[in-house]
């Protein structure tokens, strides 16, 4: 599994390895019953201690996007891809909330902001 962490981020190692997989299930990467590298195998190819991939599949178990069976492994949860769409949808809305609000501040016009973002939905594909 291709998992990149920074080390100059301020997000913990454990919060990056999470968000990474819960991007792959998202994006349909990683599929329903699809198996995770094991704790052990994950932390030694990361350069990283179990306890802190223990930590990231211990969240993503709590979020009900994987869970583990005892003696065979981490596996991608079933679950509904509605609602993880909605939660998605939810962090996107906080963050151009947020956008709106600093260009309505800063005097910048919808049609810069959808400039903006026209542009950068451009470079992300």
């Amino acid at each position: 599994m291709n998992i990149i962490i920074s080390n100059s981020s301020n997000t913990p190692i454990y919060e990056q390895i999470k968000e990474q997989i819960k991007n792959k299930i998202v994006s349909n990467e990683l599929k329903t019953g699809d198996l995770l590298p094991s704790i052990r195998n994950l932390a030694k190819d990361l350069r990283i201690s179990v306890i802190t991939t223990k930590n990231a599949y211990e969240e993503l178990e709590k979020e009900g996007y994987v869970e583990t069976i005892p003696s065979k492994g981490t596996y991608v949860a079933s679950k509904n891809i509605e609602i993880i769409k909605e939660e998605q949808m939810k962090k996107v809305e906080n963050l151009i909330e947020t956008a709106v609000s600093i260009a309505k501040i800063s005097k910048i016009s919808k049609k810069e902001v959808n400039d903006i973002l026209d542009i950068l939905y451009e470079e992300e594909n």
